[in-house]
């Protein structure tokens, strides 16, 4: 194959598939327009892959995908292992299996047009992306980025898979010259081709096949003037293929059409259909559109309709349900996309392909005018559960409310009060507090008096829920040991599981040496009958109990385990939440750097739930405040418009706690009381508030109330003017700033200990301001400047970041980084993060560019 001006693509894709072969395997995200010659490039590749398996799938452009459409090709035409358990087991362990057969021998795995992916298919790109750097694996995937906008569910991908493993790759247009070289290949004039065409390959490709003087105004009008030449038989085998997507099955062809052999071979002697093994394809998406856009709304109709009743004679297996919605919507059968769409959606639920599921419901709830009301308040209660699943949180309400109002108007309290307890997880998911609880209180009402059952316990266990997020901590206990004893009456161990999670935390709050054996029960019950969502939950909480307290080891110990039974399940969303407790507890060790690097790779996802967004902005605020970053005030501005609407002190108070440092930092004590304004309408009501109210009492230089423990706190002796007792206590606790700034209170000793340890940190502002104190005193002695490692840059870099640009320039990957420092690929993750954050870049080109600028040169 004679590819004009890809041989640099082509070289490095080469390049990566030989570390592949040699077990170091990776992604490849090649991007670029319709026609720009995606598979053209992939295709050559796999003519250079030698010995290496192969495996190629292709993602469809269905009105809803098939879930794991990739595999099901793989399947199709290559004798896997995982084949027999693609349909029968769950994703984890489907997902395990196909990386235990690349594991096996080396692969070029190649997954076509993934703008069209479902969510089961990106969730296993995201498995394997995850995992491949020790498998000889290379995973090619294409995609069309005019397509794939910011909100777009593969831009999340692309932000979750580690950089260390991933390439992205830009198809670029032709030349005028490489068009030039075309024409004359083809024997025809080049004049006006490339300012027609403007590069692409297949436009330009076509406008040649044509050979035709006059210039059309794109492919469809060449397209179209090549179908008006074909035969009537061979028109119809070309708009059957038009309305099927992707692939046209031989067997398929003939049950609707049985076409006469030469009706085939004329699409294939016209260049508008091509053969691939026992299917025929159009040449390009493109000319499929084209065709299937000129056909009438009837006609279009009635080749579905044809479809359709040949699939539905079919079993399962040669028929996907997926393409039966996809035609029985097209072809505007009601009856049948009632009957096949709720199946399609079960079968995408299965496969973790949340977003599909909703899709199909979404289909039938289309068709579902005049259905009986249970029909359709069932379809809405599916619908808003997967779109709760895919934080869609906007139209799980609606649908919700829907349904709320169909059970309401039927008479049925027991349906309604659970759509309402519903509509009060959601609420507070979307930030509404307030509507949070007024639909708790009402889905109890409803329930309170009907029989218990199920519906009844988790009305309960939701009110606890929500009280142990307000810090209500003595509330939360009393509903959750109410909803605890009816889940033991009826046997339901997950309500169990999560009253206990709810009671555990609270207890926790108050100080109650039970908290924690009720919160791990938690954590075990659901580990052992694999309630994933509710086990990820109690590590969150114990994590978050240990982070809040400053038991900065145990906190790491449970963010460890958490983040690896998260991971290995990609329930993101938890991740998530943890990875951002993470960055808090680096910030507290002051692990700068890592805080830093970790929240900004966060910031990076476009999907980011805004409970864990608002800590993520605040620990960089932070970060950013104490080391005297002109940038700080904008993040902390963002977490703060998150985190109001939450109406929390939890939430609110640490950006507060960071406004006042920084103004207190800079002598700003009159904006103190405008920054405190915001928390007027919050109350410090849980024990977790006990060390923010401290931090808020520091700063505007008053004691805290001598709440029970509270003058035994490392705060609260700072306040007493125990400073000596209080920076112990910060060292104790691994908590170097803090004792630092307590040391800052005591005498000229313990005040030259904190400036060394503020010089260590990198923290300018009380370098400086302590600085000014010990000269006011007359203090002789004091050092000037800033620490070595930082001095011969402007962009106050630590001395471990210039080392990773220094290699980063050298064309080290960060798993060879990594290997050189005798560093784990994470650590060098975060260093790569906090150097581009510091250096203001989005990506390595860009940072080699900032790093060589200042100065700092290539180490191989």
């Amino acid at each position: 194959m004679n590819l004009l001006e890809r041989e640099a693509q082509l070289d490095a894709l080469r390049g990566l598939l030989d570390q592949a072969r040699d077990g170091a395997g990776g992604v490849v995200l090649v991007g670029g327009e319709a026609g720009i010659g995606k598979t053209s490039l992939v295709t050559a590749l796999r003519e250079r892959r030698g010995t290496m398996d192969l495996w190629w799938g292709a993602c469809d452009a269905l009105q809803t995908p098939q879930p794991l459409a990739p595999l099901h090709d793989i399947v199709r035409h290559h004798p896997v292992g995982f084949g027999r358990l693609i349909d029968t087991v769950g994703r984890i362990a489907l997902f395990g299996a196909v990386l235990s057969e690349l594991q096996a021998a080396p692969t070029l795995f190649v997954v076509e047009d993934a703008h069209w992916a479902d969510e089961a298919t990106l969730d296993l790109l995201r498995f394997l992306g995850r995992r491949l750097a020790q498998v000889p694996c290379l995973l090619v995937v294409t995609y069309r980025d005019d397509e794939v906008p910011a909100h777009h569910p593969l831009r999340r991908l692309m932000g979750d898979l580690p950089r260390a493993n991933v390439v992205r790759m830009q198809v670029p247009r032709l030349s005028a010259d490489a068009v030039e070289a075309m024409a004359k290949g083809a024997l025809h004039a080049s004049e006006g081709l490339y300012e027609v065409t403007q590069g692409n390959p297949f436009f330009v490709s076509e406008m040649l096949r044509r050979g035709i003087e006059t210039v059309p105004h794109g492919v469809e009008d060449l397209v179209l003037a090549r179908f008006a030449r074909l035969s009537p038989p061979a028109q119809d085998v070309a708009q059957l293929a038009a309305i099927v997507p992707r692939h046209l099955q031989g067997w398929l062809l003939d049950a609707v059409l049985a076409p006469p052999v030469e009706a085939v071979e004329e699409c294939l002697d016209a260049g508008l259909l091509v053969a691939h093994r026992e299917a025929f394809a159009y040449r390009h998406e493109l000319a499929r559109v084209a065709v299937e856009r000129s056909l009438s709304g009837p006609r279009a109709q009635r080749w579905h309709a044809r479809v359709l009743a040949t699939l539905d004679a079919l079993t399962a297996d040669r028929a996907p349900l997926a393409w039966r919605v996809h035609h029985a919507a097209r072809a505007g059968d009601r009856d049948a996309v009632l009957r096949l769409a709720p199946a399609a959606a079960e079968e995408a639920r299965h496969s973790g392909a949340h977003r599909e599921a909703a899709a199909q419901l979404r289909t039938a709830l289309g068709f579902a005018d005049g259905q009986p009301d249970v029909e359709r308040a069932a379809l809405l209660e599916r619908l808003a559960y997967e779109s709760y699943l895919t934080d869609q949180i906007e139209e799980a309400l609606t649908a919700r409310e829907a349904a709320r109002d169909l059970w309401r108007a039927r008479g049925d309290r027991l349906r309604e009060g659970d759509a309402t307890r519903w509509l009060s997880r959601l609420s507070w998911y979307n930030g509404q507090s307030a509507q949070a609880q007024a639909h708790a209180d009402e889905a109890i009402r409803l329930l309170e008096d009907l029989p218990p059952g199920r519906e009844q316990a988790m009305a309960c266990s939701n009110r606890a829920q929500l009280h142990m997020l307000q810090g209500e901590s003595d509330a939360a206990v009393t509903w959750g040991q109410r909803a605890l004893r009816l889940a033991v009456a009826l046997g339901d161990r997950e309500i169990e599981a999560h009253a206990l999670n709810n009671i555990g935390t609270a207890q926790l709050d108050l100080d109650e040496a039970s908290g924690a054996a009720a919160l791990e029960q938690s954590l075990q019950l659901s580990l052992d009958h694999g309630f994933e969502e509710h086990a990820a939950r109690a590590y969150v909480n114990l994590a978050y109990n240990a982070v809040v307290r400053v038991r900065l080891p145990a906190a790491q110990d449970w963010l460890s385990r958490g983040l690896a039974y998260c991971e290995a399940r990609d329930l993101d969303a938890w991740a998530g939440y943890l990875a951002a407790l993470q960055a808090s507890a680096w910030f507290a060790a002051g692990r700068w750097d890592e805080a830093a690097g970790q929240a900004t790779g966060m910031l990076r996802t476009s999907r980011l739930a805004p409970i864990t967004r608002v800590i993520a902005l605040t620990v960089l605020g932070h970060v950013r405040v104490r080391r005297g970053d002109p940038d700080a005030q904008p993040v902390l501005e963002d977490a703060l418009q998150l985190a109001m609407p939450m109406q929390s002190f939890l939430r609110i108070a640490p950006v507060v706690v960071a406004q006042l440092e920084a103004a207190w930092l800079a002598g700003d004590t009159a904006r103190m009381d405008d920054i405190l304004s915001v928390l007027t309408r919050t109350d410090a009501r849980s024990r977790y508030d006990r060390g923010l109210v401290d931090e808020i009492a520091y700063y505007r230089g008053c004691a805290t109330a001598d709440a029970d423990g509270a003058m035994d706190s490392p705060m609260g002796l700072q306040a007493s003017g125990r400073w000596r007792e209080a920076a112990d206590a910060w060292r104790a606790l691994g908590c170097p700033y803090e004792q630092a700034r307590a040391l800052a209170d005591g005498d000229e000793e313990a005040q030259r200990t904190a400036l060394a340890l503020f010089e260590e940190l990198g923290a300018g502002p009380m370098v400086a301001r302590l600085r000014r104190i010990l000269r006011d005193a007359g203090v002789r002695g004091v050092p000037r400047g800033q620490r070595a490692s930082t001095q011969a840059n402007p962009y106050a870099l630590t001395a471990r970041e210039i080392e990773v640009l220094e290699l980063l320039c050298g064309g080290l990957r960060n798993a060879q980084i990594a290997a050189r420092l005798s560093r784990s690929v994470r650590t060098v993750d975060h260093h790569v993060a906090a150097a581009f954050s510091k250096l203001g870049v989005g990506t390595r080109t860009e940072a080699m560019a900032a790093a060589l600028a200042a100065g700092i040169h290539a180490k191989r």
